[in-house]
């Protein structure tokens, strides 16, 4: 897919000098190998009942400049394994190998859900084409996680749980995770998200049972922020949400900006559950930075119509991977056209788009659907490699079947070599993950979307970055 690129529009806040873009460019490109009209018009009233345009920030010059599309090109996907021509296993298990999932089917990141749903559904599929594991086919039950404003998560790790699972896939949501991390791994059990981005889980006490195949947001911190700053902002306003993925996003963006020679010049907190934003959205407005930064989850479809609402152009707005998706049928059209938005993961190519779709062909995004397909190839190839479905014996293979071997990229190709005594390297859907010792990728691509005048997100460029 390609960008429709927008007309230079009016921003808010003063134009930063050209140095100050090459500068912060400059400090990006060595950070990071390359991987590769004004308002909106979605709000007639603000929440408080005042008029669009009423701010004054919105008189303010200062269109922001950023970076051109490159295309959003997915990479090549590499060859896959012939599921027929698998050897038959050496090694029989009497128990085979089950996955439960905690996927958002409810709560402020449902729409989440659906994607990672799919990603593992695939990966299923296609382990058990290739002949399972150890000899035995493999299955997953899915359990909806909610958000952390219920207790849906608890309830659904127990169920789990209590039907002898080997691994559990999820949660989406940091905050989520942490309510759960300590009953799974406490268990024996792998936890394995493949969308928790807290740097808070990297030092984790979780007896090297916790893994993900998102990066943490130390890296999608420095992408988001150094591009902003590319663009031209010198100064910044945030509103985030009030938990461990919000503010730990908010610590990363701030530190780059700063560095950056930017400045952070509002950030204003609200917690999950709240449904008034005003406050936040009008300290921020008063502020008048150059650029925005919603970190949030589904909670912008009521903060972006307030920030329109008081003249603040879309161009100048900064989303994340919780709240960068479709809002074609929840805004009025044109209401985020420009705003920009970041996901960790390359771009979803064409192939693995339609087998995507022939799982759930309702499917409109793809975010982590990737990173969910991988975790169920990683975590399949570790019990191979361990000769066990025991999730002890498989957090002690994840690392070693994600680097310093032959390079294969599914579960049929990969089992093959491993069955032929080969050690492997798994390179996903979602990049080349190589695992450190916890569980973290120490590689990976941050997609950077760019919102057309439907409200849907297109790619526009990717950065790659390493931890």
């Amino acid at each position: 897919m390609t960008v429709t690129r927008n007309p230079m529009r009016s921003g808010i806040g003063e134009n930063a000098p050209r140095a100050a873009k090459i500068a912060a460019l400059s400090l990006g490109i060595a950070l990071f190998a390359s991987g590769c009209g004004g308002g909106g018009g979605g709000s007639t009233t603000n929440e408080d009942g005042a008029e669009p345009g009423a701010s004054a920030s919105a008189e303010t010059a200062g269109a922001l400049s950023c970076p051109p599309s490159e295309g959003g090109e997915a990479a090549e996907a590499g060859e896959k394994g012939d599921p027929s021509a698998v050897p038959e296993a050496k090694t029989v298990t009497d128990t085979p190998l089950k996955f439960g999932s905690i996927l958002p089917t409810t709560g402020a990141l449902a729409f989440l859900g659906p994607p990672e749903i799919a990603g593992v559904n695939l990966a299923v599929k296609e382990v058990n084409e290739a002949g399972g594991v150890l000899g035995k086919d493999i299955s997953v039950v899915h359990r909806d996680s909610g958000d952390t404003t219920t207790d849906i998560a608890t309830q659904s790790v127990t169920e789990l749980l209590s039907q002898d699972v080997s691994a559990i896939i999820g949660a989406a949501s940091s905050g989520v995770s942490k309510t759960v991390i300590n009953q799974i791994t406490g268990a024996g059990v792998v936890q394995f998200s493949p969308a928790n981005t807290s740097p808070e889980f990297t030092d984790w006490d979780d007896k090297g049972l916790y893994w993900r195949t998102a990066p943490s947001d130390v890296l999608q911190g420095r992408t988001l922020g150094n591009y902003i700053m590319s663009c031209g902002a010198q100064t910044v306003g945030m509103i985030v949400l009030n938990d461990a993925y919000g503010t730990g996003l908010q610590a990363n963006i701030t530190e780059t900006v700063e560095g950056a020679g930017g400045k952070v010049v509002a950030a204003e907190l609200f917690n999950e559950g709240d449904s008034q934003f005003s406050s936040q959205v009008d300290a921020v407005v008063a502020a008048k930075p150059d650029a925005i930064v919603i970190i949030t989850f589904d909670q912008a479809k009521s903060i972006v119509p307030l920030l329109t609402g008081k003249g603040i152009d879309p161009s100048s707005m900064f989303m994340v991977d919780g709240n960068t998706t479709d809002y074609s049928k929840d805004l009025e059209p044109g209401t985020l056209e420009g705003a920009q938005g970041t996901i960790p993961g390359p771009f979803t190519g064409d192939e693995f788009q339609k087998a995507l779709l022939e799982i759930d062909p309702k499917l409109t995004s793809w975010s982590y659907a990737g990173e969910s397909y991988d975790a169920v190839n990683l975590m399949s190839l570790a019990a191979e490699a361990a000769g066990s479905t025991d999730g002890t014996a498989i957090a002690g293979e994840l690392e070693a079947v994600s680097k310093d071997g032959e390079k294969c990229f599914d579960f049929a190709g990969c089992v093959t070599l491993l069955r032929d005594g080969e050690d492997i390297d798994y390179d996903g859907i979602s990049g080349p993950v190589s695992f450190d010792e916890n569980g973290d990728p120490t590689e990976a691509a941050i997609g950077i979307y760019q919102y057309d005048e439907n409200n849907v997100p297109q790619p526009s460029r990717s950065e790659v970055g390493k931890l």
